[in-house]
């Protein structure tokens, strides 16, 4: 018997959940197409994996053992696909670089030359990923290294090395009553409505909130926005405001936004992260280097490798 391993995500992903509603707003589905997902799985294993309630979606017995055991398979044959896959990208000479929104702000094009100079005949493909995936492809194995901010879901099972900081400004909409301010307390701010990323990205979402800066005091979420287009429109248009790397008010410059520096919020980190798998790996350590060499001289950082 086949079965579809988008089919074992969803079951996954329900069973963590105890709930279709969450579980749908996690896989970004409707509930009654996920409804209808589970339902396909059952009929083709032939058995009742769910007790439906009202209070949720328990775990028969046969879900219960699927549910010890489906987390390991995917998680193998995830590595198979990485495995597979860079070994495609190695033939055709290709190192993949996931990356969000802005990567690694104006060092980002002399990384990318020196690994040219570094690799003849390799080449640096730049593929940018939204922010519910904010480790940018590389926890699923759909890039080889990346460039990210920190942290991220899945961040300890991978080898991360700062290259940089940065302040953490907000962004305004321009008619806002603090947007002429120097300098705003974040303080302030906490009352405000703020546009956020998908909650699965987790913890790369509560650092974008703040929410370990607010002393307790809980968020006000106006709008959720997956790239940064989204964002910069729910901010013009008064959803909400948000924080975001000093380096926005050069990339993402639009009209009806205001960036204002904001204190009491700690920085932001930009960091290239791999799998330990390629630690051996001499075309991905090559890129790290390139990046170290250049993203920490943009910046006169040190060397800080955070551990895996």
């Amino acid at each position: 018997m086949d079965v579809d391993t988008r089919l074992l995500r969803y079951f996954v992903a329900v069973a963590e959940e105890g709930t279709l509603t969450r579980a749908a707003e996690r896989l970004f589905v409707s509930q009654p197409a996920l409804t209808k997902q589970i339902k396909q799985l059952e009929n083709q294993l032939g058995v009742r994996l769910f007790s439906r309630s009202r209070a949720g979606m328990a775990l028969t017995e046969p879900g219960r053992v699927l549910a010890e055991r489906a987390p390991g398979l995917l998680a193998d044959w995830g590595e198979v696909l990485r495995e597979t896959r860079g070994a495609a990208r190695r033939a055709a000479r290709v190192l993949r670089v996931g990356f969000l929104a802005s990567a690694a702000n104006e060092a980002t094009p002399r990384i990318v030359a020196e690994f040219a100079r570094r690799r003849p005949g390799w080449r640096a493909e730049m593929r940018q990923a939204n922010w519910s995936n904010p480790s940018a492809g590389l926890a699923d194995g759909d890039v080889d290294v990346a460039l990210l901010r920190l942290p991220f879901p899945g961040q300890r099972a991978l080898r991360v090395s700062v290259l940089f900081t940065e302040p953490r400004v907000v962004a305004l909409p321009a008619g806002h009553p603090l947007a002429e301010r120097s300098l705003i307390a974040f303080r302030e701010l906490w009352d405000e409505p703020f546009v956020a990323a998908p909650p699965e990205s987790g913890p790369w979402r509560d650092h974008w909130l703040a929410t370990d800066e607010r002393d307790g005091h809980p968020v006000r979420v106006g709008a959720v926005t997956d790239q940064p287009d989204d964002w910069l429109s729910a901010i013009t248009n008064g959803y909400g405001i948000a924080l975001a790397p000093a380096s926005a008010a050069r990339f993402y410059a639009r009209p009806g936004v205001v960036y204002r520096p904001v204190s009491g919020v700690s920085p932001s980190q930009v960091a290239v992260a791999w799998v330990p798998a390629d630690d051996a790996n001499p075309v991905v350590q090559d890129f790290v280097r390139c990046c170290l060499g250049h993203g920490r001289q943009a910046s006169g950082g040190g060397d800080r490798r955070l551990p895996g």
